[in-house]
Formats: C-alpha cells, structure tokens, sequence
C-alpha cells in the first residue's frame, strides 16, 4: 500500500509502511477471542509499566486481531477509528506497533469524497514507536502525536495480552490451519500459509498460586471476601546473573476460611460467559 492510499498517513511516514509491509508478510497470526480480549482490557487497565523487547512478546513479528475490538482512537484530528488488530515488529531502535481496523473500504466509504478502490480490508490507521529498554516504561510515558488524545488503553491492553498469554493456566492456545482453497490462494500471493493461532479464555481456571501472607500474620478471620483480579511481579535469576521481573495476572478468588460468612459489598462486579 503506498503512502497515498492512507488517508491516515502523516508526511514522512512513508518508511513506515515499508517496514509495516515487511512485518505483515512475515507475522505470526493470532486471534484473540472476544473473552481473552475483555481480559486483556481489563488487566491492562491495572498494568502501570510495560517492556516492549522481543523476549517479552509471544512472537518477534507477530499480527493480533482482538474480536470486539479495543475501542476507538483519535486517528488524526477530529476523526475517530475503531482499532481491531494490532501488529507488531522491529524498528530502528525501537518496538513498531500498528493499529489496524478492518473492513477499511466499508468503513471509508462513509467519507466524502472517498476513493475507496484503492484501500485495503486491513487499513493501518495509527502508529506508536516504543524505546526497547532492559528496564519497563511507565505507560503515562507513552509518546503521543501531537493534536491527538494518549492512546494508553490500547497499548496496555496488548502488554497485557502478551502477559496472558504466556500463562497456561488461563488461556489455550490452538493452531487453525487453513483449508486447502485458502492455502493455495495464500501460496499464489507468496504469502505464509501456517495458519492462526486462537488465544481463548480457559472456560474454567482456578489461581495456582493463593496468597502467602493469607492467615499467617496471626489474625484469625470470621469472613471471606472476594479478592480481585491483579498483577503480582516475579523477579528471577534462573536463567542469567540479572535479575528479571514477570508479571502474572491472579484471577479473582475466595480469601477467608471456609465455611465463614462472605462479606458484602456495595459494588459487584458480574462477568458471565
């Protein structure tokens, strides 16, 4: 796609849509289901600091469509975008993240004036650039265009996706291989034929690892009560003489001995699947 087929495209973006073409023929595909997507949402609202190196993606090159999307962002001034995928990959110096809606021409043609024969299903409609750091970045640094509102929730929601994910005990991942018809159109474009991988929400999971301090600080209680959904950071050294920090979501659960009331509370939060 040339610069001038994106109406979104800002001078001297250009370099950024080779290298966005490069990345998109060499993606790992993913589909994020519209549960795992509620998740990553959700969890990255809580998640204050991020890393954005390879090591801490779930694939270098990679290409993520969230099912029910992520939201809407400013796109350029006064216009509004829903993203829908997200694809990541190498920069100079930097973690390329490109926000993506799909439908394009549906979309487009909505415009005055569109010309919409020469716009994509996939249309790049945004892009941030992320240091690659050893340290994680506070998200409120993030660096924002100018004339257009941050965009943290996105950003956070796909950190948090690549934390998730790493965690078995709360999602599956499955290969979807094409059929044989996609994979022979995908073999006459030169492109990649190795399928999708569906990131999805275990129906059931229960929290491995439950509070160390519960009932140990010689308290004893009479109620339980519900702890919420949170990050818990890992420092480790197992595998080189730095220290490394992991996040973990812990999923909500019970606190308090069994069988003792459960104390009530003026907010409840229901998620029905």
């Amino acid at each position: 796609m040339e610069g001038d087929a994106n109406p979104f495209m800002h001078p001297g973006d250009g370099n950024v849509v080779g290298t966005m073409a490069t990345h998109l023929k060499a993606a790992d595909l993913f589909w994020i289901s519209e549960d795992m997507t509620a998740l990553s949402m959700h969890a990255g609202e809580s998640l204050t600091v991020a890393r954005w190196a390879t090591a801490d993606r779930p694939s270098p090159i990679g290409l993520a469509v969230f099912d029910g999307g992520l939201g809407m962002v400013d796109v350029a001034p006064g216009f509004t975008a829903p993203v829908q995928a997200l694809a990541w990959g190498p920069g100079p110096d930097s973690t390329l993240i490109v926000w993506h809606l799909l439908n394009g021409p549906e979309f487009l043609s909505k415009l005055p004036g569109a010309d919409v024969s020469r716009v994509p299903p996939l249309l790049a409609v945004r892009e941030v650039r992320l240091p690659v750091t050893a340290e994680p970045i506070p998200l409120d640094d993030l660096p924002v265009r100018e004339g257009m509102r941050p965009s943290r929730s996105i950003v956070a929601a796909l950190a948090a996706a690549w934390h998730l994910m790493q965690q078995p005990q709360l999602m599956d991942r499955a290969a979807q291989e094409p059929g044989r018809a996609e994979a022979r159109s995908l073999r006459r474009a030169a492109m990649p034929d190795g399928g999708v991988t569906l990131v999805d929400l275990r129906r059931q999971y229960r929290p491995t690892d439950r509070d160390p301090g519960a009932g140990s600080d010689g308290r004893r209680y009479r109620n339980r009560w519900v702890v919420s959904g949170h990050w818990r950071t890992y420092t480790s050294d197992r595998y080189s003489d730095e220290l490394r920090s992991s996040k973990q979501w812990i999923p909500s659960y019970v606190k308090g001995p069994e069988g003792a009331p459960l104390l009530s509370t003026e907010k409840v939060n229901v998620w029905r699947r």
